[in-house]
């Protein structure tokens, strides 16, 4: 479950939701590293977690403009390679197993055209300067493509699948989110074989159409877990929903109304969806 539902940044505040996880049946959640000045803070919740049985993956982005892998400016370059190394460290020191999300251009920022082979390079210049950290800290990466209402970069499979190639470091893959799939690919589980034929998809996000309760909308959640489970895949399905309890996020992913009744909805019918989809396939 990722924690985004609640929050940005977990805190021993959240532990009677972590619990709450935990009973239901998680096996694990996905820890935001939002704000990574402080490694000690995820060693602290790496103990939370241990003692809740709990395991974790983390989420991250890309600030602002100022620490952007494509920028033109070598300076905003020098920050995104500085951010995400601190990221990682914070990873490891949460002893989360992946680092995922859309760590390749800041949210909402975008040029008026598409992505430039130029910005490509300077973002795997970026990448390819943490790649080898990213491996020693033991972390999968799964770089996220967005809906292009959202960020530009990097929106389908296809384009992810090219990017990779270009960047050809291991231990990069697809986190492949089925909200962002039903919005940009022809064919949502074409998408996923073909990248998963390649080796690339190392990290799923369940997420509904109108990011709500999985299951009461419209994406192709059932027919992609069916998908993944007669590919052998033995990663992680996480379900990401998002709500109005972080406005900058909320403000981001363009969430205007409430898509569930409460929290407890999400998780207890989004766990139920997984797992019996799972079973049945």
């Amino acid at each position: 479950m990722n924690m985004l539902l609640w929050t940005g940044h977990v805190t021993n505040d959240h532990v009677a939701i972590l619990k709450s996880l935990k009973d239901t049946g998680f096996d694990g959640v996905e820890i935001p590293l939002f704000d990574p000045s402080d490694v000690g803070h995820f060693q602290r919740l790496a103990s939370i977690l241990d003692d809740l049985g709990l395991e974790r993956t983390s989420v991250a982005l890309i600030p602002d403009e100022a620490h952007s892998p494509i920028s033109a400016d070598p300076a905003a370059r020098a920050g995104a390679v500085a951010h995400l190394n601190r990221v990682i460290d914070c990873a490891y020191a949460l002893g989360a197993q992946a680092l995922v999300g859309p760590w390749f251009q800041p949210l909402g920022v975008f040029s008026g055209n598409g992505p430039t082979d130029e910005e490509l390079d300077r973002c795997a210049t970026v990448h390819s300067a943490v790649a080898q950290k990213a491996r020693d800290a033991g972390l999968a990466c799964a770089l996220e493509p967005l809906n292009r209402f959202e960020c530009y970069l990097l929106n389908t499979c296809e384009q992810t699948s090219a990017y990779l190639d270009r960047l050809n470091e291991p231990g990069f893959g697809i986190l492949y989110d089925t909200f962002h799939a039903n919005i940009e690919e022809k064919d949502p589980l074409a998408a996923l074989h073909t990248a998963f034929a390649k080796g690339y998809v190392n990290h799923v996000h369940i997420s509904e159409n109108d990011r709500g309760t999985p299951g009461r909308g419209h994406a192709r959640i059932a027919e992609t877990i069916a998908a993944l489970k007669s590919l052998n895949y033995d990663g992680w399905l996480t379900i990401e929903a998002f709500g109005k309890a972080l406005p900058e996020l909320a403000a981001a992913t363009r969430v205007w109304r409430d898509f569930f009744a409460n929290p407890e909805e999400v998780y207890t019918e989004g766990y139920a969806c997984i797992r019996n989809g799972w079973d049945a396939a």
